[in-house]
């Protein structure tokens, strides 16, 4: 009984430390954002920046 407890406590710190993990990517491909409009054109940078929510 012990080892199933101590099982079912690792298995939910698991569950906890890996549910932690936030990849977000700007769909930049990696670049910068004055390096994004260049290559598409635009007239303005503000809308490849990570902190630009329009």
């Amino acid at each position: 009984m012990r080892i199933l407890k101590k099982i079912a406590i690792a298995f939910t710190v698991g569950i906890f430390i890996t549910s932690c993990v936030a990849v977000r990517s700007n769909g930049n491909n990696g670049l910068p954002p004055g390096q994004v409009k260049k290559v598409t054109g635009a007239k303005s940078a503000r809308n490849y920046a990570p902190g630009h929510n329009k």
